[in-house]
C-alpha cells in the first residue's frame, strides 16, 4: 500500500475501539504495517477479550494492509515490552508508538476511591509511559548502531488535564501528567531522532457518548459527523509520519475539522516589588495582576 507512511510500522494501544480503532486504521489507510493493542477491558477497565484487538486486524487485513494483533495489557512492563517485540518479530522495525489505551471511573472527588485513582493513573500515565520507555530503549540501540531512526510518538491527552473537568480528577491529572511526560521524552530523545507530540482528541468514544449524549449524537440526516472519532486521526497519522519532521515537543487540540496547537503555561501578568512582600499586599498584588490576565477557558462541567 501507498501513502505517507508506506513502509513505516506503527504501534496503537487502545486500538480496538474508539479513536484507537479509527487511528489504526488511518495508519493503515496510509501504508503502515500495523500492530493492533487491545486489551479488551470495558469502559471502567473491567474484564478483558481477545475480539477488539484481533476484529481491527482482521478489517485492516480485509482492505489489503497488513497487521498483527496484541492482546497485552501495556501498564505492565512485561506487556509493554512484548508489545515492541511484537513489531519487530513480525514486521522487522518499529517506527511509530501512538499511545491512547485507557478508561474512565468519574467520582466527585470525595466520592473517589482510592482504587478508582489508582485504575486511571495506572492506565493512562504508566500506560503511556511503558510503551515509551521500551520503544525508546530500541530506538537509542538504533542510533548506536548508526542507523538513525525517523521515529514518532503520539501520547493522547485530554482538554480535562489541559483544562480541569468536575467530576475527573483521577483522568484529569493522568492526562495532565501525560502532556509532562510529552515534554520531557521530547526533550531527551530527540538526539536519537524521536519525535513526541500529544493530542487532546474530541470525539465520540465509550468515554463520551453516554456523559455528553447530545454532543456526541451522530447527525440524523448523513451530514458531516463532527464527533466522529476518524475526525482526528489525519492529525494523528501525519505526526506519525516521517513528514512531520521537525515537529516535537508540541499539544494540539483536534476536533471535527478543526486543529489546535495549545500553548500551554507561560509567563503572564507580573509584579515585582525588589524585596519581600508582607502577605496582605502579596495578596493585593495578586488581585490586580488577576484583573489584567488573561481569563481561562471555562472549565468543563462548572
Amino acid at each position: 500500500m501507498t501513502g505517507i507512511c508506506s513502509g513505516r510500522v506503527a504501534v496503537v494501544t487502545g486500538a480496538g475501539r474508539g479513536l484507537g480503532r479509527a487511528h489504526a486504521l488511518a495508519l493503515a489507510a496510509e501504508g503502515a504495517r500495523v500492530v493492533v493493542n487491545d486489551l479488551g477491558a470495558g469502559p471502567d477497565g473491567q474484564g478483558a477479550s481477545a475480539d477488539p484487538a484481533q476484529e481491527v486486524a482482521d478489517e485492516i487485513r480485509a482492505r489489503g494492509g497488513e497487521a498483527v494483533a496484541h492482546r497485552g495489557d501495556i501498564a505492565t512492563g512485561e506487556g509493554a515490552a512484548s508489545l515492541v517485540t511484537a513489531a519487530l518479530e513480525t514486521f522487522g522495525r518499529l517506527d511509530a508508538l501512538v499511545n491512547n489505551a485507557g478508561f474512565v471511573r468519574d467520582r466527585m472527588l470525595v466520592n473517589l476511591d482510592e482504587d478508582d485513582w489508582d485504575a486511571v493513573v495506572r492506565v493512562h500515565l504508566k500506560g503511556h509511559f511503558l510503551p515509551l520507555r521500551h520503544a525508546a530503549a530500541h530506538w537509542r540501540a538504533e542510533a548506536k548502531a548508526g542507523r538513525g531512526p525517523h521515529a514518532r510518538v503520539v501520547n493522547t491527552t485530554s482538554g480535562a488535564g489541559l483544562l480541569g473537568s468536575v467530576g475527573q480528577g483521577n483522568y484529569a491529572a493522568a492526562k495532565a501528567g501525560i502532556v509532562g511526560l510529552t515534554l520531557v521524552a521530547a526533550a531527551e530523545l530527540g538526539r536519537y531522532g524521536v519525535q513526541v507530540n500529544a493530542v487532546a482528541p474530541a470525539a465520540r468514544t465509550r468515554m463520551t457518548e453516554n456523559v455528553f449524549p447530545e454532543a456526541m449524537a451522530a447527525p440524523p440526516d448523513g451530514t458531516f459527523d463532527a464527533m466522529a472519532p476518524a475526525n482526528v486521526s489525519p492529525l494523528v497519522v501525519w505526526l506519525a509520519s516521517a513528514g512531520s519532521a521537525g515537529v516535537t515537543g508540541q499539544v494540539f487540540e483536534a476536533e471535527a475539522g478543526r486543529i489546535t496547537v495549545m500553548e500551554g503555561w507561560h509567563p503572564g501578568p507580573t509584579a515585582d516589588k525588589g524585596d519581600r512582600w508582607a502577605p496582605a499586599e502579596a495578596g493585593e498584588a495578586v488581585r490586580r495582576l488577576l484583573a489584567g490576565a488573561r481569563r481561562a477557558r471555562p472549565v468543563y462541567g462548572a
